[in-house]
């Protein structure tokens, strides 16, 4: 054993002298000050504030690529720090120890001790004895997160900061500073991308100002604004311009900017290096979770994590992993995303899995029925805030599942049936993914799906023309045969109805498939489609000048509006009433209508 330890022992002292240096020469020559900086200022500033106070103990935390080596670099070179500190400037790369006895003697090392089996009294003695010193440990996260080594390390840290003359300054991936350590209050926030502004200059100062505003920040897009990102794809636009290189990332996405051998030139690098984290490997299911915001640029919410039921045995642990790490963020809303460039390589190389995206879709599914449901309602308000919230997140979901024979496939394109309905309802327009459909439905056999497809495109077709109307109808019609669905059944002459309105002009024939809906809805007792035929009936009795028959539609559709609670059809009851009023020449009568409206 004692062989073992003394051929260990030897190796650790290797790796720091790696035979370079006498006993009595330094390898303390201190990194040039970064030449492009941006964006940091603020946090600079807070860094300098500290050490006008008095001796500070600061950790610089942030994801990987996030510019924290550059932020301490910056604050070593600064002219306060040199007027302070002078020679007595130490700046150690961490990440070439893996030990307690290895980082020590790698700090002697930086002072020029002779190499011994472990220098960490050595180093201790000597900062106690030398004049205030600055001592910055940058990547300390390579020594530290190893469980075996993280206590060792932090008893380390924390005799270090037992002296009074020493300044320590470590820089961190992740979100976690380590314990036992009485870090300066208050805390340097985790670095953040920086602002657009900021993004733009570091941007110009690599690839010039010849390019448009727009060509950089649509660049600039596929950043998010990460300081490592910004600084490799400038280079490469640098070289083959916006247009082209906007090009090669639709088709190589983050390996566009992967090209060299360290974390600090190889985006997927510095990734992967979060990604082997003993914070993550030690909660295996935080890359699933980490897939699955590969897709989801909304983020998601601690109440969507509990409500999706993903297949995740501690969903909330492996969140705080993924926070500690920084490989997530949590936003001004409470939201866990993840950085574009971090999404994309996870799309890339670690796509979710079919069985972390199934309970999401669900949950989105769920989320637009319940809209629905409460349409018109107060509580509608709630619901629509969160399909707000998620629409992104749904798209990309839906079009996960949108192919032939996704197990999913029936629900995935009701769900884009309601994505939709939602977009045109609520004047976003309409979703491209609705052009995806028609290829897939010979897919699925459902002829009630069929049907829920046709009438929601002609809902929409308002905003989007129907190139086969006709051929469209007799589908759907020919399908309702085999479907025991009345309510369906009204929406789809409704939608028709709407159709022949807004794209035919034949009112007559509108009105026709109107009053049909209405008949069935009626007699199924269906009062939310009921107040959706009365409304039509109204505002085309009006157009076509029968303002009593307008008025006569108008007041039933807000009797049967109040009958089920639904505001919003009350109000377009009133508001059908108040043009026909004021057609009549009646504007006494039209005033009190408009103001309950």
């Amino acid at each position: 054993m004692e062989t073992i330890s003394s051929s260990d022992s030897a190796s650790s002292i290797a790796k720091v002298y790696s035979g370079s240096f006498t006993s009595s020469t330094s390898i303390s020559m201190l990194p040039p000050k970064p030449k492009i900086f941006h964006g940091r200022e603020s946090e600079l500033a807070d860094i300098l504030k500290h050490f006008s106070r008095g001796t500070p103990r600061i950790a610089i935390l942030g994801a990987g690529g996030m510019g924290k080596t550059s932020l301490a670099k910056a604050a070593l070179h600064h002219q306060e720090i040199i007027a302070k500190y002078d020679q007595s400037r130490f700046f150690v790369a961490s990440d070439g120890a893996s030990s307690k006895v290895e980082l020590a003697n790698l700090i002697g090392a930086h002072l020029g001790m002779k190499p011994r089996k472990d220098l960490t009294s050595a180093v201790l003695q000597h900062f106690l004895e030398a004049p205030p010193t600055l001592l910055i440990l940058d990547n300390l996260e390579t020594v530290w997160e190893p469980v075996h080594s993280r206590k060792e390390i932090e008893e380390f840290l924390s005799l270090l900061t037992d002296i009074p003359s020493l300044a320590l300054m470590i820089t961190m991936r992740g979100a976690e500073r380590p314990s036992k350590v009485q870090w300066t209050r208050p805390f340097l926030l985790p670095l953040k991308p920086l602002s657009q502004e900021a993004a733009r200059k570091m941007f110009i100062d690599i690839a010039e100002d010849r390019h448009t505003m727009e060509e950089m920040d649509q660049v600039l897009a596929l950043t998010d604004n990460m300081p490592l990102s910004i600084i490799l794809l400038a280079h490469v636009v640098d070289a083959q311009g916006c247009n082209s290189t906007l090009m090669r990332w639709q088709e190589e996405r983050t390996s566009v900017i992967s090209r060299g051998n360290s974390p600090r030139s190889n985006l997927e690098l510095s990734i992967s290096f979060s990604l082997a984290s003993p914070r993550i490997t030690s909660m295996p299911q935080s890359k699933e979770l980490l897939s699955l915001l590969a897709i989801l640029p909304d983020g998601l919410s601690d109440v969507e994590l509990k409500q999706s039921a993903f297949p995740i045995e501690d969903i909330l642990g492996c969140k705080m992993a993924l926070l500690r790490t920084a490989l997530a963020y949590s936003d001004d809303q409470k939201r866990m995303k993840a950085l574009v460039p971090i999404r994309e390589y996870m799309a890339s190389l670690w796509p979710p899995k079919d069985r972390m995206v199934r309970p999401l879709l669900m949950h989105y599914h769920e989320l637009l029925q319940s809209y629905y449901k409460a349409q018109g309602t107060r509580p509608a308000a709630f619901f629509i805030d969160r399909v707000i919230r998620n629409h992104t997140n749904m798209q990309n979901t839906l079009q996960h599942g949108l192919h032939e024979g996704y197990p999913d496939l029936i629900p995935s394109i009701y769900c884009v049936c309601d994505l939709n309905r939602f977009d045109h309802m609520t004047r976003k327009g309409v979703l491209p993914l609705m052009e995806q459909i028609p290829a897939l439905l010979p897919y699925t056999g459902d002829k009630r799906l069929n049907v829920y497809f046709i009438t929601e495109a002609f809902l929409a077709s308002r905003l989007t023309p129907i190139s086969q109307p006709e051929e469209m109808m007799a589908t759907a019609l020919k399908c309702l045969n085999y479907v025991n669905d009345p309510g369906l059944q009204a929406a789809f002459h409704r939608a028709v109805g709407f159709y022949y309105f807004h794209r035919s002009n034949d009112t007559l024939t509108a009105m026709k498939h109107c009053q049909y809906a209405l008949h069935l809805a009626q007699s199924t007792g269906n009062t939310r489609e009921q107040s959706y035929a009365l409304y039509r009936l109204s505002h085309m009795s009006f157009t076509i000048g029968d303002y009593t028959a307008g008025i006569g539609y108008a007041h039933d559709e807000q009797r049967v509006a109040r009958m089920s609670g639904n505001m919003h059809a009350e109000a377009g009851g009133l508001c059908n009433e108040a043009l026909c009023l004021q057609a009549l020449g009646d504007y006494h009568g039209c005033i009190p209508v408009i103001e309950r409206a």
